[in-house]
């Protein structure tokens, strides 16, 4: 897990170098400073390492939504939606 934490750690540095806006959900063990111009919302949980993405998510998931009810989106029915698949 710290070589995942390594990498996404350069990605919000690439995101940072393009001047993107960035919240960061954390948990006790990656200590990412908010030094970094990035917002860290620390979110605590005392699940497992395997179900912790489940908490993650939906942190996100409500975060998502209040912003889209706060910026006017119809969360419902959101314009530009397509099916993609992403081969890496």
């Amino acid at each position: 897990l710290d070589d995942l934490l390594e990498k996404l750690k350069s990605n919000l540095q690439e995101v940072q170098a393009r001047g993107g806006q960035m919240i960061v959900f954390e948990d006790e063990q990656s200590q990412l400073s908010s030094e970094n111009s990035f917002t860290v919302l620390k979110v605590t949980s005392n699940v497992g390492r395997i179900t912790a993405p489940i908490t993650f998510n939906i942190a996100l998931q409500l975060l998502s939504y209040h912003v889209a009810l706060i910026k006017g989106t119809d969360v419902d029915q959101p314009r530009n939606l397509a099916k993609s698949v992403t081969v890496e």
